[in-house]
């Protein structure tokens, strides 16, 4: 696996289980909510945060960028 943006293999996986806590604030859209991890934004899912990201440039691996109508619709259905 190689960086999306700078092309380095220096790639750290990083999971955990938030048994249903999860706080995710958008401070560019203003949506919050507490819950699950929302579903389809890039950071895991259900009980479950999991992403990848590289030690050498922080970029955070996946389908980057999100809109702000999906980060919306994500938040919300915590």
């Amino acid at each position: 696996m190689s960086c999306q943006n700078c092309k380095s293999d220096k790639i750290m996986s990083v999971g955990g289980k938030t048994s249903d806590r999860c706080n995710v604030e958008d401070h560019y859209t203003g949506a919050e909510g507490d819950g699950y991890v929302p579903e389809d934004i890039g950071i895991g899912g259900g009980d479950y945060i999991e992403f990848d990201v590289c030690r050498n440039c922080g970029t955070i691996q996946g389908g980057w960028p999100i809109s702000d109508k999906k980060v919306k619709e994500a938040i919300g259905e915590m």
